[in-house]
C-alpha cells in the first residue's frame, strides 16, 4: 500500500492537475487537498482509499517536491518583507491552526466573517493569504511575495492626526501610541515591572511618566518638584495596560518577575505523559545529545586517538521510534543537532547504504519532518533556529533549565544504547576509569568514527524492531487490534490510523535550511575550504580561477555536510539557490571522510611540522656552514696559486678555450682503467687508477702544453 503524507503533491493524470495534501484525519480515512495552480482554488475532500486506488489504477501519481519555489534564504530578507509576511501570518495564524474546520466551506465562512466583522481584513485579503499558505507548502515564508500594506489583527496601526480608540471620559483628547511611544512603554515595563521587586503595573506607569514626560523641574523652598506634560500630551494608564497585555504573555510576566526555575517548579502546566500529548507519529520529536563512553581512532592512522564521539538521537514521542541520528566529534552544537534533524527527514535506505548496510525502507520507514521538535535551550535558541520555524514550518519547544525529565524518552535511550553495545567495544570506558591501577581504556581504542556509526545503525535497526515497551499505555483501538508495543509496530499502526502530522520535504530544501554554513575562498588553485580544494560548473564557466590568479581571491557563501566532505554547496542568487561543488582529483585523501577526521589530520600534520622545526633549523644551519667552507676555500686557493697578475680583459678573453682545456683535463682524470689486483682472488675486479700526483711546476707545464696543442688544432 502506498502511504501518503501531509504536504505531498499528487497529480491527477486525467485532468492534469496537481494537488497538495493539506490535512489527513486521525483514522487515515479522508484528506483535504488543494489545486496548487488555480488562482481561485479552495480545499476539497478526498478519500484516502480513493487516492490509494488511484495510484494502483495509475490515475494518480506522486510529484517530486520542488524545493526552489519553497526555499527562502531568510537571512537575506529585508525588514519590510519580514514585516509584511508577519502581518499576513498574524491574520491567518489562528485560522490555519483550526484544522479541519478551516477546510470546510461553512465553518471557514464563519471564521472569515469574524475577521471582516472585526474589521481585521477583507474577505479577499483573507482568502488570498490562505490560498498562498496552502498552495505553497504551509510555511510562514510562503506568505512573503507581493503582500499589501493593509493592517489586520495583531498588527500595529499607523498613527494619524486623529486619536484612535475609545474616547476618554474627560475633556482631554490624549495621544496616539506611536512607535516611539511603544519603545518608551517597553523600556518602562522592563525597568520597573519585570523585576524581582514585584512592583505593580500602575507604579511602572507612574515611573514612566516621571522619567519620560516631565516638562520641567522647579525648586520651592529647596524642594525639587517635577512638572509633567499636559494631559493631552501623555499616554493614559489604560493605553499602557492595553499595550502591556497585547505585547507580553502571562508566561513572560511570571518568568520575568519570578525567574525561570520558579516558573517551571510552581507555574508550568503538568497535564500527563509526553506520549499521550501526541496524536500520532510526527506530532512531536525529542532530540538530545550525549558523549559516547568509548574512545575512537582516526581512519587515517590508528595511532591517532581522536577522543569520544558525540551521539545525537531524534525520537518520535508517540511511537518511541528513533527517527534520526548523527555521530560526530564536535559538540554538542547547533551543527550536530541540525545534522540529526536532517537525517530524520532523509531516506534511510540511502543513508545505511553509504555505510555498507543494505536495508529496505520498511525496516526504518521514517523520512519526514515533525510538527514540533523538543530540544535543549543551547542548540535550539538563537537566530539560527529561524531556518526551522520560518523555512520548514516546525514549531520549536526548548526545555527549561534543569528539566531533563521533559525529554525522558530520548534521555533513557542513551542508557539503553550504551548498555547494549559496551561489552563488544574496545576502548569502552568502565566505572574504574581514572582510578589508581585501573586500565587506561584510551590505549585500547580501535574503532573509527565510521565503524562506530555502523554499530549504532545496527543498534537503531534492532531497537526499532524489537524494543518491547511493557509500560506503554495502548489505547482501546490498539488493544482491539493487538498492536505490539514496539516502535516499528506503533509507527506502522500510527501511519495507518493516526496520520496527518508527518510531512515530506524535498532533500534539497532540507540541505539548504539545515546544513551548516560558512565562507570559502576562491583561489587560483580552486575553491578553498578547510584546506580542501573544490570546483564547480559555475566556477569553470565564469573562469573564477583565472580571475583569482590575475586579480585577487574573494569569499563565497557555502553550505557543507560534516558527515561527508566530498561536496560543498555554493550559494547562488537564482532560484536554484545552490550548486554542488566537487573535490578536485588530487584531493582524494579527503574523500569519504567526515570533517572532524580531516581537521584532526590537518592539526596532526601541523603539529608534526612544529615538532620537527628545530631539527630542520639545525640541519639547515649546518648546510649553510658547509657551503660557506667550500666557498671560502675557493676564494683562498686562487690567491695562493696566482703569481702573475693579469688584467680583467685577459681574464675573460679565452673562456671558451679554457673550458675546452678544462674538459680535456677532466676526461683524463675521470677515465676508467682496468687494473690488475694484487690479490690473485681479485683478478676480475675493475679498479679506478688515479693519476700520479705531480708538483706544481709539472702540472703548470702540462697545462701550457695542452693550451698550445689546442691552439695548433684550431689553426690547422
Amino acid at each position: 500500500m502506498i502511504t501518503i503524507s501531509v504536504n505531498e503533491l499528487i497529480k491527477d493524470l486525467a485532468c492534469n492537475k496537481v494537488y497538495r495534501l493539506l490535512w489527513i484525519d486521525e483514522s487515515n480515512l479522508v484528506t483535504y487537498v488543494i489545486d496548487i495552480d488555480d488562482s481561485k482554488a479552495l480545499p476539497f475532500l478526498l478519500k484516502v482509499k480513493d487516492i490509494q486506488q488511484g495510484f494502483i489504477d495509475t490515475l494518480y501519481t506522486k510529484i517530486e517536491l520542488d524545493h526552489s519555489s519553497m526555499v527562502i534564504n531568510h537571512e537575506s530578507l529585508s525588514e519590510v518583507m519580514k514585516k509584511n509576511r508577519d502581518v499576513a501570518w498574524a491574520i491567518i495564524k489562528n485560522l490555519v491552526q483550526d484544522e479541519p474546520s478551516i477546510y470546510k466551506k461553512d465553518e471557514r465562512g464563519q471564521l472569515i466573517n469574524e475577521l471582516t466583522n472585526n474589521k481585521v481584513c477583507t474577505k479577499m485579503t483573507a482568502y488570498k493569504y490562505l490560498r498562498k499558505y496552502w498552495q505553497r507548502g504551509k510555511t510562514i515564508n510562503s506568505l512573503l511575495p507581493d503582500y499589501s500594506n493593509s493592517g489586520g489583527k495583531g498588527r500595529n496601526k499607523k498613527s494619524g492626526t486623529l486619536k484612535r480608540g475609545k474616547p476618554r471620559s474627560s475633556s482631554s483628547v490624549g495621544i496616539n501610541v506611536t512607535d516611539e511611544t511603544r519603545e518608551i512603554f517597553r523600556k518602562s515595563i522592563k525597568r520597573y515591572y519585570f523585576t524581582s521587586k514585584r512592583n505593580s503595573l500602575s507604579f511602572a506607569y507612574k515611573m514612566m511618566i516621571k522619567e519620560f514626560y516631565a516638562e520641567e523641574v522647579r525648586y520651592e523652598n529647596g524642594t525639587k518638584y517635577l512638572v509633567i506634560n499636559d494631559e493631552n500630551k501623555i499616554p493614559s494608564l489604560r493605553q499602557f495596560r492595553y499595550w502591556y497585555k497585547k505585547e507580553f504573555s502571562i508566561e513572560q510576566t511570571i518568568v520575568s518577575r519570578e525567574g525561570d526555575k520558579k516558573f517551571e517548579r510552581d507555574y508550568r502546566a503538568v497535564l500527563g505523559s509526553s506520549t499521550f500529548e501526541t496524536m500520532g507519529p510526527g506530532s512531536r520529536y525529542q532530540i538530545d545529545a550525549t558523549i559516547g563512553n568509548v574512545y575512537l581512532v582516526s581512519s587515517y592512522n590508528s595511532n591517532f586517538i581522536v577522543g569520544r564521539p558525540i551521539i545525537y538521537f531524534v525520537v518520535d514521542v508517540f511511537t518511541h521510534m528513533i527517527t534520526g541520528m548523527y555521530i560526530g566529534l564536535e559538540g554538542p552544537s547547533w551543527s550536530g543537532m541540525m545534522m540529526a534533524i536532517a537525517n530524520a527527514a532523509s531516506d534511510k535506505k540511502e543513508y545505511c547504504g553509504r555505510f555498507g548496510i543494505e536495508i529496505s525502507n520498511e525496516w526504518w520507514p521514517s523520512a519526514h519532518l515533525p510538527e514540533i521538535i523538543i530540544g535543549d535551550r543551547g542548540e535550539l535558541e538563537g537566530y539560527k533556529v529561524n531556518s526551522l520555524i520560518e523555512g520548514l514550518n516546525i514549531s520549536v519547544e526548548n526545555n527549561p533549565a534543569f528539566r531533563p525529565d521533559w525529554k525522558g524518552i530520548v534521555e533513557k535511550l542513551f542508557d539503553t544504547s550504551q548498555n547494549k553495545i559496551k561489552p563488544f567495544l574496545p576502548g569502552h570506558i568502565q566505572s574504574d576509569f581514572g582510578e589508581r591501577g585501573a586500565t587506561d581504556y584510551r590505549l585500547e581504542a580501535k574503532l573509527t568514527l565510521e565503524q562506530y556509526t555502523k554499530i549504532l545503525i545496527n543498534f537503531v535497526l534492532f531497537y526499532n524492531k524489537n524494543h518491547y515497551m511493557e509500560n506503554y499505555l495502548r489505547d482501546e483501538n490498539m488493544i482491539r487490534e493487538n498492536v505490539k508495543p514496539t516502535p516499528i509496530e506503533l509507527w506502522n499502526w500510527g501511519i495507518k490510523n493516526r496520520a496527518g502530522k508527518l510531512r515530506k520535504v524535498h532533500p534539497d530544501t532540507i540541505k539548504f535550511y539545515l546544513l551548516p554554513r560558512d565562507k570559502a575562498t576562491v583561489t587560483s588553485k580552486g575553491i578553498k575550504f578547510k584546506n580542501m580544494l573544490y570546483s564547480c560548473e559555475t566556477a569553470l564557466k565564469e573562469s573564477w580561477f583565472v580571475q583569482a590568479r590575475t586579480k585577487k581571491s574573494w569569499k563565497v557563501d557555502i553550505s557543507y555536510d560534516p558527515r561527508n566532505m566530498d561536496n560543498v554547496y555554493l550559494h547562488l542568487k537564482d532560484k536554484s539557490l545552490f550548486e554542488s561543488c566537487f573535490l578536485l582529483d588530487h584531493q582524494e585523501r579527503y574523500k569519504n571522510k567526515v570533517l572532524e577526521e580531516i581537521e584532526q589530520l590537518i592539526i596532526s600534520e601541523r603539529d608534526a611540522y612544529k615538532n620537527e622545526n628545530h631539527n630542520l633549523l639545525r640541519e639547515e644551519i649546518n648546510f649553510y656552514t658547509n657551503i660557506e667552507g667550500i666557498v671560502n676555500e675557493a676564494i683562498k686557493t686562487p690567491k695562493q696559486n696566482q703569481r702573475n697578475k693579469i688584467t680583467k680583459a685577459q681574464k675573460i678573453k679565452n673562456i671558451r678555450d679554457n673550458r675546452q682545456v678544462e674538459k680535456n683535463i677532466r676526461r683524463e682524470h675521470e677515465a676508467f682503467q682496468l687494473g690488475i689486483a694484487e690479490d690473485d682472488n681479485d683478478e676480475n675486479i675493475i679498479s679506478f687508477v688515479s693519476p700520479e700526483p705531480s708538483d706544481e711546476k709539472t702540472e703548470t707545464s702540462t697545462i701550457k702544453e695542452l693550451f698550445n696543442k689546442q691552439r695548433r688544432k684550431k689553426k690547422q
